[in-house]
Protein backbone atom coordinates (compact mmCIF):
# COMPACT_ATOMS: atom_id res chain seq x y z
CA UNK A 1 0.00 0.00 0.00
CA UNK A 2 2.97 2.30 0.44
CA UNK A 3 2.04 3.61 3.92
CA UNK A 4 1.45 2.35 7.47
CA UNK A 5 -2.13 2.74 8.84
CA UNK A 6 -2.42 5.20 11.71
CA UNK A 7 -6.19 5.49 12.22
CA UNK A 8 -9.14 3.12 12.35
CA UNK A 9 -10.18 4.29 8.86
CA UNK A 10 -6.70 3.52 7.56
CA UNK A 11 -6.86 0.06 9.14
CA UNK A 12 -10.31 -0.59 7.66
CA UNK A 13 -9.16 0.45 4.18
CA UNK A 14 -6.15 -1.88 4.46
CA UNK A 15 -8.34 -4.81 5.58
CA UNK A 16 -10.83 -4.14 2.78
CA UNK A 17 -8.06 -4.25 0.19
CA UNK A 18 -6.76 -7.52 1.68
CA UNK A 19 -10.26 -8.99 1.78
CA UNK A 20 -10.19 -9.76 5.50
CA UNK A 21 -12.69 -8.85 8.20
CA UNK A 22 -10.28 -8.11 11.05
CA UNK A 23 -6.63 -7.89 11.99
CA UNK A 24 -6.98 -11.23 13.79
CA UNK A 25 -7.83 -12.86 10.45
CA UNK A 26 -4.32 -12.04 9.28
CA UNK A 27 -2.95 -14.47 11.91
CA UNK A 28 -5.49 -17.24 11.40
CA UNK A 29 -2.85 -19.70 10.16
CA UNK A 30 -0.78 -19.33 13.33
CA UNK A 31 -1.87 -21.80 16.07
CA UNK A 32 -3.39 -20.11 19.09
CA UNK A 33 -0.80 -21.52 21.51
CA UNK A 34 2.02 -19.90 19.54
CA UNK A 35 0.54 -16.40 19.63
CA UNK A 36 1.59 -13.69 22.09
CA UNK A 37 -1.48 -12.99 24.21
CA UNK A 38 -0.11 -10.72 26.95
CA UNK A 39 1.16 -7.21 26.31
CA UNK A 40 4.88 -6.96 25.72
CA UNK A 41 6.68 -5.64 28.79
CA UNK A 42 8.75 -3.02 27.02
CA UNK A 43 10.56 -0.24 28.86
CA UNK A 44 9.74 3.38 28.04
CA UNK A 45 11.48 4.98 25.10
CA UNK A 46 14.96 6.47 25.47
CA UNK A 47 16.73 9.35 23.80
CA UNK A 48 19.72 8.72 21.54
CA UNK A 49 22.18 9.69 24.30
CA UNK A 50 20.43 7.43 26.79
CA UNK A 51 20.49 4.49 24.37
CA UNK A 52 24.19 5.03 23.71
CA UNK A 53 24.95 5.14 27.44
CA UNK A 54 22.89 2.01 28.02
CA UNK A 55 24.67 0.10 25.27
CA UNK A 56 28.06 1.25 26.54
CA UNK A 57 27.26 -0.10 30.01
CA UNK A 58 26.35 -3.45 28.47
CA UNK A 59 29.50 -3.47 26.34
CA UNK A 60 31.62 -2.77 29.42
CA UNK A 61 30.46 -6.09 30.87
CA UNK A 62 32.56 -7.87 28.24
CA UNK A 63 36.21 -8.70 28.86
CA UNK A 64 37.80 -7.35 25.70
CA UNK A 65 41.21 -8.49 24.48
CA UNK A 66 41.87 -4.84 23.69
CA UNK A 67 41.95 -4.12 27.42
CA UNK A 68 42.71 -7.54 28.92
CA UNK A 69 45.72 -9.74 28.01
CA UNK A 70 44.30 -12.83 26.33
CA UNK A 71 45.65 -16.37 26.28
CA UNK A 72 42.59 -17.72 24.51
CA UNK A 73 43.03 -19.03 20.98
CA UNK A 74 41.36 -22.23 19.76
CA UNK A 75 40.70 -20.83 16.29
CA UNK A 76 40.21 -17.09 16.92
CA UNK A 77 43.41 -15.23 17.71
CA UNK A 78 44.45 -11.95 19.30
CA UNK A 79 47.01 -10.86 16.71
CA UNK A 80 47.95 -7.24 16.15
CA UNK A 81 46.07 -5.54 13.29
CA UNK A 82 48.13 -2.71 11.74
CA UNK A 83 46.29 0.61 11.36
CA UNK A 84 46.74 0.52 7.58
CA UNK A 85 44.31 -2.42 7.38
CA UNK A 86 41.28 -0.54 8.71
CA UNK A 87 42.40 2.64 6.96
CA UNK A 88 42.07 0.99 3.55
CA UNK A 89 39.21 -1.41 4.32
CA UNK A 90 36.91 1.40 5.46
CA UNK A 91 37.28 3.42 2.26
CA UNK A 92 33.84 3.88 0.73
CA UNK A 93 34.66 2.20 -2.56
CA UNK A 94 35.43 -1.03 -0.68
CA UNK A 95 32.84 -0.86 2.10
CA UNK A 96 29.93 -0.30 -0.29
CA UNK A 97 30.89 -2.86 -2.94
CA UNK A 98 29.49 -6.36 -2.78
CA UNK A 99 29.41 -9.09 -5.42
CA UNK A 100 31.35 -8.28 -8.62
CA UNK A 101 28.65 -9.42 -11.06
CA UNK A 102 29.59 -6.74 -13.60
CA UNK A 103 33.36 -6.92 -14.20
CA UNK A 104 33.43 -3.65 -16.12
CA UNK A 105 32.13 -1.87 -13.00
CA UNK A 106 34.00 -3.96 -10.43
CA UNK A 107 37.64 -3.83 -11.46
CA UNK A 108 38.85 -2.69 -8.03
CA UNK A 109 37.05 -5.49 -6.20
CA UNK A 110 38.15 -8.09 -8.74
CA UNK A 111 41.77 -6.94 -8.53
CA UNK A 112 41.72 -7.27 -4.74
CA UNK A 113 40.39 -10.84 -5.00
CA UNK A 114 42.99 -11.66 -7.66
CA UNK A 115 45.78 -10.34 -5.45
CA UNK A 116 44.30 -12.22 -2.49
CA UNK A 117 44.35 -15.49 -4.42
CA UNK A 118 47.90 -14.87 -5.64
CA UNK A 119 49.16 -14.14 -2.12
CA UNK A 120 47.58 -17.33 -0.80
CA UNK A 121 49.30 -19.39 -3.48
CA UNK A 122 52.63 -17.79 -2.52
CA UNK A 123 51.95 -18.41 1.17
CA UNK A 124 50.84 -22.05 0.86
CA UNK A 125 52.84 -23.28 -2.11
CA UNK A 126 49.60 -24.51 -3.71
CA UNK A 127 48.61 -24.07 -7.36
CA UNK A 128 45.26 -22.28 -7.10
CA UNK A 129 43.19 -20.42 -4.53
CA UNK A 130 39.58 -19.28 -4.58
CA UNK A 131 37.60 -16.59 -2.79
CA UNK A 132 34.11 -17.15 -1.43
CA UNK A 133 34.12 -19.25 1.74
CA UNK A 134 32.66 -18.21 5.08
CA UNK A 135 35.28 -19.50 7.53
CA UNK A 136 37.77 -22.27 8.16
CA UNK A 137 35.10 -24.79 9.18
CA UNK A 138 33.00 -24.38 6.03
CA UNK A 139 36.20 -24.43 3.97
CA UNK A 140 37.06 -27.87 5.38
CA UNK A 141 33.56 -29.17 4.63
CA UNK A 142 33.72 -27.86 1.07
CA UNK A 143 37.18 -29.40 0.62
CA UNK A 144 35.78 -32.76 1.73
CA UNK A 145 33.12 -32.55 -0.97
CA UNK A 146 35.76 -31.72 -3.58
CA UNK A 147 37.70 -34.83 -2.55
CA UNK A 148 34.55 -36.95 -2.59
CA UNK A 149 33.71 -35.73 -6.09
CA UNK A 150 36.85 -37.39 -7.50
CA UNK A 151 36.59 -40.62 -5.50
CA UNK A 152 34.36 -43.68 -5.56
CA UNK A 153 34.65 -44.05 -1.78
CA UNK A 154 32.36 -42.22 0.67
CA UNK A 155 34.90 -42.34 3.55
CA UNK A 156 36.76 -39.34 5.00
CA UNK A 157 39.37 -39.99 7.72
CA UNK A 158 39.21 -37.19 10.31
CA UNK A 159 41.68 -37.13 13.23
CA UNK A 160 40.51 -36.18 16.72
CA UNK A 161 43.21 -33.49 16.65
CA UNK A 162 41.19 -31.48 14.10
CA UNK A 163 39.33 -28.53 15.62
CA UNK A 164 36.10 -29.84 17.27
CA UNK A 165 34.02 -27.07 15.68
CA UNK A 166 35.40 -27.95 12.24
CA UNK A 167 34.50 -31.59 12.81
CA UNK A 168 31.02 -30.56 13.95
CA UNK A 169 30.45 -28.49 10.80
CA UNK A 170 31.76 -31.32 8.65
CA UNK A 171 29.35 -33.68 10.40
CA UNK A 172 26.48 -31.25 9.79
CA UNK A 173 27.32 -31.01 6.08
CA UNK A 174 27.40 -34.79 5.72
CA UNK A 175 24.51 -35.64 8.07
CA UNK A 176 21.90 -37.99 6.60
CA UNK A 177 24.08 -38.74 3.59
CA UNK A 178 26.03 -41.80 2.53
CA UNK A 179 29.29 -40.10 3.58
CA UNK A 180 31.22 -41.77 6.40
CA UNK A 181 33.46 -39.78 8.75
CA UNK A 182 36.00 -42.09 10.36
CA UNK A 183 37.74 -40.71 13.50
CA UNK A 184 41.49 -41.23 13.84
CA UNK A 185 42.93 -41.55 17.35
CA UNK A 186 45.27 -38.83 18.67
CA UNK A 187 45.84 -39.67 22.34
CA UNK A 188 49.49 -38.53 22.17
CA UNK A 189 48.43 -35.13 20.85
CA UNK A 190 49.18 -36.03 17.23
CA UNK A 191 47.79 -38.51 14.73
CA UNK A 192 48.23 -42.16 15.67
CA UNK A 193 49.95 -43.24 12.46
CA UNK A 194 49.29 -46.94 13.11
CA UNK A 195 45.56 -46.28 13.52
CA UNK A 196 45.55 -44.12 10.39
CA UNK A 197 47.32 -46.88 8.48
CA UNK A 198 44.77 -49.47 9.65
CA UNK A 199 41.83 -47.27 8.60
CA UNK A 200 43.47 -46.60 5.24
CA UNK A 201 43.50 -50.30 4.41
CA UNK A 202 39.96 -49.92 3.08
CA UNK A 203 39.22 -47.45 0.24
CA UNK A 204 38.78 -43.83 1.34
CA UNK A 205 38.35 -40.51 -0.44
CA UNK A 206 40.55 -38.30 1.72
CA UNK A 207 42.25 -37.84 5.07
CA UNK A 208 42.51 -34.58 6.99
CA UNK A 209 45.58 -33.27 8.79
CA UNK A 210 45.55 -30.05 10.82
CA UNK A 211 48.96 -28.48 11.34
CA UNK A 212 49.39 -27.09 13.94
CA UNK A 213 46.52 -29.18 15.23
CA UNK A 214 43.88 -28.21 17.79
CA UNK A 215 46.15 -29.14 20.70
CA UNK A 216 48.81 -26.84 19.25
CA UNK A 217 51.06 -29.75 18.23
CA UNK A 218 52.86 -30.04 14.91
CA UNK A 219 51.96 -33.16 12.94
CA UNK A 220 54.34 -35.32 10.87
CA UNK A 221 52.75 -34.03 7.69
CA UNK A 222 55.19 -35.59 5.22
CA UNK A 223 54.67 -39.02 6.76
CA UNK A 224 50.89 -38.59 6.78
CA UNK A 225 50.93 -37.34 3.18
CA UNK A 226 53.00 -40.27 1.96
CA UNK A 227 50.77 -42.79 3.73
CA UNK A 228 47.56 -41.23 2.41
CA UNK A 229 48.77 -41.02 -1.18
CA UNK A 230 50.22 -44.54 -1.18
CA UNK A 231 46.75 -45.80 -0.22
CA UNK A 232 45.08 -43.83 -3.03
CA UNK A 233 43.45 -41.04 -1.02
CA UNK A 234 43.60 -37.28 -1.16
CA UNK A 235 45.14 -35.18 1.62
CA UNK A 236 43.26 -32.18 3.00
CA UNK A 237 45.42 -29.83 5.06
CA UNK A 238 44.06 -27.38 7.65
CA UNK A 239 46.72 -24.78 8.43
CA UNK A 240 47.41 -21.64 10.45
CA UNK A 241 48.40 -18.91 7.93
CA UNK A 242 50.89 -17.25 10.30
CA UNK A 243 52.67 -20.56 10.99
CA UNK A 244 53.56 -21.02 7.32
CA UNK A 245 56.37 -18.50 7.71
CA UNK A 246 58.19 -21.13 9.81
CA UNK A 247 56.77 -24.61 9.20
CA UNK A 248 56.36 -26.69 6.04
CA UNK A 249 53.70 -25.39 3.68
CA UNK A 250 50.92 -27.65 2.38
CA UNK A 251 52.51 -27.47 -1.06
CA UNK A 252 55.80 -28.77 0.32
CA UNK A 253 54.22 -31.87 1.84
CA UNK A 254 52.06 -32.45 -1.25
CA UNK A 255 48.58 -31.69 0.09
CA UNK A 256 45.81 -31.91 -2.49
CA UNK A 257 43.64 -29.31 -0.79
CA UNK A 258 44.64 -26.82 1.90
CA UNK A 259 42.12 -24.76 3.88
CA UNK A 260 42.29 -22.34 6.79
CA UNK A 261 40.60 -19.70 8.88
CA UNK A 262 42.07 -16.38 7.74
CA UNK A 263 41.06 -14.33 10.81
CA UNK A 264 44.70 -14.12 11.93
CA UNK A 265 45.52 -12.11 8.79
CA UNK A 266 44.49 -8.64 9.88
CA UNK A 267 40.92 -9.37 10.96
CA UNK A 268 39.80 -8.49 14.48
CA UNK A 269 38.24 -11.04 16.81
CA UNK A 270 34.93 -9.13 16.85
CA UNK A 271 33.20 -11.43 19.37
CA UNK A 272 33.96 -14.44 17.17
CA UNK A 273 33.23 -13.28 13.63
CA UNK A 274 33.10 -12.70 10.77
CA UNK A 275 35.89 -14.99 9.66
CA UNK A 276 37.53 -15.68 6.34
CA UNK A 277 37.45 -19.08 4.68
CA UNK A 278 40.64 -19.90 2.76
CA UNK A 279 40.78 -22.70 0.20
CA UNK A 280 43.69 -23.68 -2.04
CA UNK A 281 44.22 -26.75 -4.19
CA UNK A 282 46.29 -28.54 -6.77
CA UNK A 283 45.78 -27.63 -10.42
CA UNK A 284 43.86 -30.84 -11.25
CA UNK A 285 41.09 -29.86 -8.83
CA UNK A 286 40.70 -26.34 -10.23
CA UNK A 287 37.31 -26.87 -11.86
CA UNK A 288 35.88 -28.62 -8.83
CA UNK A 289 36.48 -25.78 -6.36
CA UNK A 290 33.42 -24.00 -4.94
CA UNK A 291 32.80 -20.27 -5.12
CA UNK A 292 34.63 -17.96 -7.47
CA UNK A 293 38.06 -17.66 -9.02
CA UNK A 294 39.19 -14.33 -10.42
CA UNK A 295 41.61 -14.25 -13.34
CA UNK A 296 43.66 -11.58 -15.13
CA UNK A 297 43.05 -10.84 -18.79
CA UNK A 298 43.13 -7.96 -21.29
CA UNK A 299 40.33 -5.93 -22.82
CA UNK A 300 39.76 -5.25 -26.52
CA UNK A 301 42.33 -2.48 -26.35
CA UNK A 302 44.96 -4.69 -24.80
CA UNK A 303 44.74 -3.11 -21.36
CA UNK A 304 44.94 -5.39 -18.28
CA UNK A 305 41.68 -6.31 -16.58
CA UNK A 306 40.14 -8.79 -14.17
CA UNK A 307 37.19 -11.13 -14.61
CA UNK A 308 35.40 -13.94 -12.82
CA UNK A 309 37.12 -16.78 -14.65
CA UNK A 310 35.32 -19.66 -12.94
CA UNK A 311 31.93 -19.46 -11.23
CA UNK A 312 30.84 -22.86 -9.97
CA UNK A 313 27.77 -21.95 -7.90
CA UNK A 314 24.35 -22.99 -9.08
CA UNK A 315 23.20 -19.39 -9.60
CA UNK A 316 25.74 -18.96 -12.40
CA UNK A 317 25.67 -22.32 -14.17
CA UNK A 318 23.36 -25.29 -14.57
CA UNK A 319 22.43 -26.72 -11.20
CA UNK A 320 23.60 -30.23 -12.07
CA UNK A 321 27.02 -28.84 -13.01
CA UNK A 322 27.46 -26.70 -9.90
CA UNK A 323 29.93 -27.74 -7.22
CA UNK A 324 28.52 -25.66 -4.36
CA UNK A 325 25.92 -23.08 -3.39
CA UNK A 326 28.42 -20.95 -1.44
CA UNK A 327 27.40 -17.43 -2.41
CA UNK A 328 29.54 -14.89 -0.56
CA UNK A 329 33.00 -13.63 -1.37
CA UNK A 330 33.74 -12.27 2.15
CA UNK A 331 35.10 -9.29 0.23
CA UNK A 332 36.08 -7.00 3.11
CA UNK A 333 37.72 -9.85 5.03
CA UNK A 334 39.67 -10.90 1.95
CA UNK A 335 40.70 -7.27 1.46
CA UNK A 336 41.89 -7.09 5.08
CA UNK A 337 44.01 -10.21 4.62
CA UNK A 338 45.43 -8.81 1.38
CA UNK A 339 46.37 -5.49 2.95
CA UNK A 340 47.85 -7.27 6.00
CA UNK A 341 50.05 -9.57 3.91
CA UNK A 342 51.19 -6.75 1.61
CA UNK A 343 51.92 -4.41 4.53
CA UNK A 344 54.01 -6.95 6.43
CA UNK A 345 55.60 -8.76 3.50
CA UNK A 346 57.41 -12.10 3.87
CA UNK A 347 59.88 -10.81 6.46
CA UNK A 348 57.13 -9.17 8.52
CA UNK A 349 54.98 -12.29 8.62
CA UNK A 350 58.05 -14.31 9.59
CA UNK A 351 58.81 -11.83 12.38
CA UNK A 352 55.26 -12.23 13.74
CA UNK A 353 55.57 -16.02 13.58
CA UNK A 354 58.95 -15.97 15.34
CA UNK A 355 57.60 -13.77 18.14
CA UNK A 356 54.65 -16.13 18.63
CA UNK A 357 56.97 -19.13 18.69
CA UNK A 358 59.50 -17.63 21.10
CA UNK A 359 56.94 -16.23 23.54
CA UNK A 360 54.87 -19.42 23.55
CA UNK A 361 57.96 -21.55 24.23
CA UNK A 362 59.08 -19.22 27.01
CA UNK A 363 55.67 -19.46 28.68
CA UNK A 364 55.46 -23.24 28.40
CA UNK A 365 59.00 -23.61 29.74
CA UNK A 366 58.14 -21.48 32.79
CA UNK A 367 54.92 -23.41 33.41
CA UNK A 368 56.77 -26.74 33.12
CA UNK A 369 58.82 -25.70 36.18
CA UNK A 370 55.68 -25.65 38.36
CA UNK A 371 55.14 -28.82 40.38
CA UNK A 372 51.37 -28.98 39.80
CA UNK A 373 51.42 -28.39 36.04
CA UNK A 374 51.65 -31.37 33.69
CA UNK A 375 52.40 -31.31 29.97
CA UNK A 376 50.34 -34.10 28.40
CA UNK A 377 51.98 -33.83 24.97
CA UNK A 378 55.64 -33.79 23.99
CA UNK A 379 55.28 -32.98 20.28
CA UNK A 380 56.73 -29.69 18.93
CA UNK A 381 54.32 -26.76 18.89
CA UNK A 382 53.95 -23.28 17.41
CA UNK A 383 51.92 -20.71 19.40
CA UNK A 384 49.42 -22.90 21.27
CA UNK A 385 50.09 -25.66 23.78
CA UNK A 386 48.18 -27.85 26.20
CA UNK A 387 48.70 -28.00 29.96
CA UNK A 388 46.99 -30.10 32.62
CA UNK A 389 46.18 -27.94 35.64
CA UNK A 390 45.90 -28.84 39.34
CA UNK A 391 42.26 -27.69 39.29
CA UNK A 392 39.42 -27.78 36.73
CA UNK A 393 40.02 -25.41 33.83
CA UNK A 394 36.99 -23.24 34.58
CA UNK A 395 38.31 -22.59 38.09
CA UNK A 396 41.74 -21.72 36.70
CA UNK A 397 40.17 -19.31 34.23
CA UNK A 398 38.14 -17.75 37.02
CA UNK A 399 41.27 -17.08 39.03
CA UNK A 400 42.96 -15.63 35.93
CA UNK A 401 40.01 -13.30 35.38
CA UNK A 402 40.36 -12.04 38.94
CA UNK A 403 43.99 -11.25 38.11
CA UNK A 404 42.99 -9.33 34.97
CA UNK A 405 43.86 -12.07 32.46
CA UNK A 406 41.79 -14.00 29.93
CA UNK A 407 42.62 -17.69 30.28
CA UNK A 408 42.69 -20.54 27.81
CA UNK A 409 40.22 -23.00 26.27
CA UNK A 410 38.93 -25.78 28.60
CA UNK A 411 39.58 -29.02 26.71
CA UNK A 412 37.14 -31.04 28.82
CA UNK A 413 34.34 -29.60 26.70
CA UNK A 414 35.44 -31.81 23.81
CA UNK A 415 37.87 -34.35 25.27
CA UNK A 416 36.79 -36.13 28.44
CA UNK A 417 40.22 -37.75 28.68
CA UNK A 418 41.70 -34.29 29.38
CA UNK A 419 39.57 -33.36 32.44
CA UNK A 420 41.84 -30.52 33.60
CA UNK A 421 43.30 -29.72 30.19
CA UNK A 422 43.73 -26.08 29.24
CA UNK A 423 44.72 -24.91 25.75
CA UNK A 424 46.80 -21.72 26.01
CA UNK A 425 47.71 -19.40 23.16
CA UNK A 426 50.53 -16.85 23.06
CA UNK A 427 50.67 -14.38 20.17
CA UNK A 428 53.12 -11.61 19.34
CA UNK A 429 50.98 -9.13 21.35
CA UNK A 430 51.75 -10.69 24.71
CA UNK A 431 54.43 -8.89 26.73
CA UNK A 432 56.93 -10.37 29.15
CA UNK A 433 55.14 -9.12 32.27
CA UNK A 434 51.85 -10.59 31.01
CA UNK A 435 53.46 -13.98 30.47
CA UNK A 436 55.01 -13.83 33.93
CA UNK A 437 51.65 -12.83 35.42
CA UNK A 438 50.06 -15.97 33.92
CA UNK A 439 52.81 -18.13 35.39
CA UNK A 440 52.46 -16.39 38.76
CA UNK A 441 48.71 -17.06 39.01
CA UNK A 442 49.14 -20.72 38.07
CA UNK A 443 51.99 -21.00 40.58
CA UNK A 444 49.61 -19.85 43.32
CA UNK A 445 47.14 -22.57 42.32
CA UNK A 446 49.88 -25.19 42.50
CA UNK A 447 50.79 -24.43 46.11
Amino acid sequence: MGYWPHTEDDTRQMLDRLGTGSVEDLFADIPEELRQSADLELPPGLSEMEVEARLQRLADLNLSSDRTPSFLGAGCYDHYVPAVVSSLCTRSEFVTSYTPYQPEASQGTLQVIYEFQSLLCDLTGMDVANASLYDGASALAEAAFVALSVSHSPRILVPESVHPAYRAVLDTYTHRSHIELEPVRCRSGVIDLNHLSDLAQAPFAAAVVQNPNFFGCLEECEVVSRLVHERGGRLISVFDPISLALVETPGEYDADLAVAEGQALGIGQSLGGPGLGIMTAKQDLLRRLPGRLVGATTDVNGKPGYVLTLQTREQHIRREKATSNICTNQGLCALAATVYLCALGPRGVRAVAELCLQKAHYTRRRLAELAGIELPFSAPFFKEFTVSCPAPAHQVNGRLREAGLLGGYPLRRDFDWLPNGLLLCVTEKRRRHELDALVSVLAELCT
